[in-house]
């Protein structure tokens, strides 16, 4: 069986054009979904990601309409690969059955290596960088005296957690957080 995918963006944009193409190439089904492609879960995608079967085709007007990032467009084409799914782009003229269109995906499977691996580089040197000018991740280190304060609030004088986090200048999950080491440490002695 032959299936057709096509996505746009928003409702202002149609669908038409892309439907046009995928029935030119005589696609059987058509899913369609309007959302962003960044998006990872795309219902009608999903619906047919379970709807192929070994010897399925699967047809795109382009590979934009599929995927927007090199990594999530592997995914899809492994997966294909895997399922035994033949995949056609009509833009880019990609047929992952031909030699030309496996050497195109071995290509995008480097280049999306290749950006991890410069991801990965750069946050390094982010991170190497803000030590070197004396800042460490993580959570801000709360103020003890307000967390203090805020405890006061809650247990000595009846207000509550809300309230008490609100005046002393801590978060409420600040304030049950200590509140739940406080009950457990007395529950250990």
């Amino acid at each position: 069986m032959t299936f057709g995918y096509a996505r746009v963006s928003t409702d202002k944009q149609d669908l038409s054009r892309q439907h046009d193409m995928l029935q030119s190439y005589g696609v059987d089904k058509i899913f369609s979904d309007t959302m962003t492609g960044r998006k990872l879960d795309r219902p009608e995608l999903n619906v047919l990601m379970q709807a192929v079967r070994e010897g399925d085709t699967v047809v795109v007007e382009s590979l934009s309409r599929l995927a927007r990032s090199t990594k999530d467009l592997l995914e899809t084409l492994d997966y294909f690969e895997i399922v035994g799914v033949k995949f056609v782009s009509l833009k880019e003229q990609i047929d992952t059955k031909t030699p030309t269109g496996k050497l195109l995906t071995t290509v995008l499977s480097a280049i999306s290596q290749f950006e991890r691996d410069i991801i990965v580089q750069r946050t390094m040197e982010g991170l190497a960088s803000a030590r070197a000018r004396g800042r460490t991740g993580g959570r801000p280190r709360v103020n003890q005296d307000k967390l203090l304060k805020a405890i006061r609030l809650y247990e000595l004088q009846g207000y509550t957690a809300k309230d008490a986090a609100r005046l002393s200048g801590v978060s409420i999950a600040t304030l049950y957080r200590a509140l739940k080491a406080a009950k457990e440490k007395q529950g250990e002695k």
